[in-house]
């Protein structure tokens, strides 16, 4: 192809990219690379990758562009921002001084690096006073030190045992863009706190009843509160009758994190034994700062709840098995053949997630369409083929892996010869992205049926309106 095929696809490719079509934008962006490989491109289609929320190829690409060009600011630019969105800004930080170094007088450079520099002393402080700091925050703090105003008319319990009453009324309080009295909340926190310590870290569930028994399965929510509560319009609100299993990446992004993890938090102190929670990349401190959930959560509730959603998250089970032959993790499988459900058990899963390992390939790893394994896209984890499903299924006496933690435009996918499927939970994601959200039902022959549904109205509250510092990466 000649250059100049290769400038009318990279003006398609641009157009794609205006509209918010960024997977045709990578399409076409790598025919013009095919073509005549620049710079530009290298960029452009690393800008792709970021808004796709592959990070891992924003990287790789951003690179590429800089070895064509070592003058090529956007391509620092690009690189500082996917290491930004992975929560590593040091690393960001090497590459927006060298923007700086090239245009010292680059106002956004010097913005960009400011901020950098602000989170990294951040974290350092942080990192110093966990450190000395060994207590959990709930033998510190009690709900009954924290007294009610008179005035409070919201949902409030006393006795012994949370209600299904007391879930009820919550999940309309948070409808009328009513907080939760913090004494509450703090309540809710220390309850599941206890539960979680003695919950493994894999937890098996029985086959649905044969007569008329089902199970729910559903993926990322992502702060979509509104649309958390249609599910439960469309499929009956959780009871003994009617169990659900979210799995994992409750919060982040959307602006509604506080009442959607709330709300599943009481549902499943409510029934205990019939409503379940996964975690997910997303429930962790390095995402909740980038994303939105810390910022949220200090504005409604202060840091002593953040403290307390950080030490519960760190209890989330890591997968769980359904009637025996049903796998259900956030992200996917392993860099390795013979992973066993026994070493999944044996993870310590009280941490944040280290960059690599079984823990972060079950929360980041994503399907292929080819055989074998790949590196990750995201830049954490790793892309792992039909075969390798296949494999880790025979070897575990399973039958189907079902995972989130990627947008489909259906709210689901079918991969791997129908041996895995992808769930995502969350319509219209970030408000922009048009895809539809889907639950999975399984009765008593664990077969998948799937419910696509759309994105409900919600409150003129932006996504990622508590992430302020952050949007000026690009993310």
């Amino acid at each position: 192809m000649s250059s100049e095929e290769a400038e009318r696809l990279k003006t398609e490719a641009n157009k794609f990219f205006e509209q918010k079509k960024y997977k045709e934008a990578v399409a076409s962006y790598s025919q013009a690379i095919d073509a005549c490989p620049t710079a530009i491109l290298f960029s452009n289609r690393s800008f792709a990758h970021i808004k796709m929320e592959n990070f891992g190829s924003a990287i790789e690409d951003a690179n590429k562009a800089v070895s064509l060009d070592s003058n090529y600011i956007k391509g620092y630019y690009r690189l500082g921002a996917a290491y930004m969105a992975l929560g590593k800004p040091r690393d960001a930080l090497k590459n927006f001084r060298q923007v700086v170094k090239i245009v010292p007088n680059d106002r956004d450079a010097r913005t960009k690096l400011l901020e950098c520099e602000k989170q990294i002393k951040k974290m350092a402080f942080e990192e110093a006073i966990a450190s000395e700091h060994t207590k959990s925050v709930f033998e510190e703090v009690s709900y009954q030190d924290t007294q009610v105003d008179e005035s409070y008319t919201g949902p409030s319990y006393e006795g012994d045992k949370i209600s299904k009453e007391f879930a009820s009324h919550l999940v309309q309080h948070f409808k009328d863009q009513k907080n939760l009295h913090k004494r509450y909340v703090y309540r809710v926190l220390s309850e599941i706190y206890k539960l979680l310590l003695a919950t493994p870290t894999l937890v098996e569930i029985p086959r649905p009843k044969e007569e008329g028994g089902k199970f729910t399965v559903c993926g990322d929510v992502h702060g979509q509160f509104y649309d958390l509560c249609n599910i439960f319009t469309l499929n009956g609100e959780p009871s003994e009758d009617n169990p659900y299993l979210f799995n994992g990446d409750f919060v982040d992004r959307g602006s509604f994190s506080v009442e959607v993890i709330l709300t599943l938090l009481t549902y499943k102190l409510v029934y205990p034994n019939h409503f379940h929670l996964a975690r997910g990349n997303h429930e962790s401190k390095s995402m909740n700062k980038m994303y939105g959930f810390e910022g949220e959560v200090k504005a409604k509730y202060g840091e002593v709840a953040m403290s307390m959603f950080s030490e519960i998250f760190c209890l989330l089970p890591l997968a769980h098995v359904i009637g025996e032959k049903v796998l259900v993790v956030h992200g996917g499988l392993f860099s390795k053949d013979g992973v066993t459900l026994d070493d999944i058990k044996k993870i310590n899963r009280n941490c944040e997630p280290p960059d690599s390992g079984l823990m972060s390939e079950i929360l980041w790893s994503d399907p292929q369409a080819f055989p074998g394994r790949s590196p990750s896209k995201r830049g954490v984890g790793l892309s792992f083929g039909p075969d390798v499903t296949q494999r880790f299924l025979e070897h575990n006496g399973l039958e189907l892996v079902i995972r989130s933690h990627e947008v489909k435009d259906e709210g689901y996918q079918f991969e791997h010869n129908g041996k895995l499927i992808t769930l995502f939970s969350a319509p219209n994601y970030c408000d922009q992205v048009g895809n539809k959200g889907a639950f999975l039902i399984l009765r008593h022959d664990l077969k998948p049926n799937l419910t696509s549904f759309e994105a409900v109205p919600h409150p003129n509250v932006r996504p990622m309106a508590y992430a302020s510092n952050f949007n000026m990466f690009g993310l």
